[in-house]
């Protein structure tokens, strides 16, 4: 969790407003493991929800401008009408990414965490409330652009996967390991440019494999529709592993 910037002790409504003095560090220790420790109980009981629902819920890491909006609007129009799907939006502030997930026609719901650099299993338990999916839903939820805090809290999710530009370093993997170490899936993303670039995916690959070996990695372009089969295809796998559907 962030012990810098106060993310994990600041409800989103508190934006706006100073945050108190940063306690000594004993304390602070203290509180970061209770604040864990919270998150934890309401992810676990968000995953029990989840599960008793057959809702198979994705949650989506990834630095700011990976294309995980872009990726997403793909993928809902491809499995539109072939399952039901719902999204969960979360960022610091707008609604933009929701309103274009809605447009293709898929129920969505926006989470504005202010201050905050990360979902928690607080935010992913109101945002089911408010949006209600049905049984057996495919359910993404796409997190706060950042490596760092996302990796640190359990929403209750089934899968976690982290998507990888290929105009970011090789090395992202070693410098932000507990994204990679917590990764279901690596997606390496905007393919397309890769002639343009000296990015080497099986260097990548190799430094997020250190962190968790044997992890599983497909390689695409939201925007060419290259790879778009192969990803689609483990979604629709992993659905109907997690459970029936209506």
């Amino acid at each position: 969790m962030c012990t810098t910037c106060g993310c994990g002790a600041a409800p989103a409504h508190l934006d706006g407003h100073p945050l108190p003095d940063a306690p000594e560090a004993p304390r602070r220790l203290h509180l970061e493991q209770a604040l864990l420790a919270e998150n934890d109980r309401l992810a676990a009981a968000n995953r029990a929800r989840l599960e008793a629902a057959g809702i198979l819920a994705v949650n989506l890491l990834s630095s700011p401008g990976s294309g995980k909006t872009t990726l997403l609007e793909r993928t809902l129009l491809a499995l539109r009408g072939e399952r039901p799907l719902a999204v969960i939006e979360g960022d610091q502030h707008s609604d933009l990414d929701r309103d274009r997930i809605r447009a293709t026609g898929v129920p969505a719901v926006q989470v504005n965490t202010g201050a905050g650099c990360h979902l928690d299993a607080h935010h992913l338990a109101h945002a089911l409330e408010r949006l209600d999916p049905a049984p057996g839903t495919l359910l993404f939820i796409e997190n706060v652009g950042n490596l760092v805090c996302p990796a640190a809290f359990d929403l209750g999710e089934a899968r976690r996967v982290v998507l990888l530009s290929v105009t970011e370093g090789e090395d992202k993997p070693l410098k932000y390991p507990a994204a990679f170490a917590g990764a279901d899936l690596l997606l390496f993303t905007k393919t397309d440019l890769l002639p343009h670039l000296d990015f080497d995916p099986g260097r990548a690959l190799d430094y997020a494999r250190r962190l968790r070996p044997g992890l599983p990695a497909l390689s695409l372009s939201a925007r060419c529709g290259d790879g778009l089969d192969a990803w689609l295809d483990w979604l629709r796998r992993t659905h109907e592993d997690h459970g029936p559907r209506p």
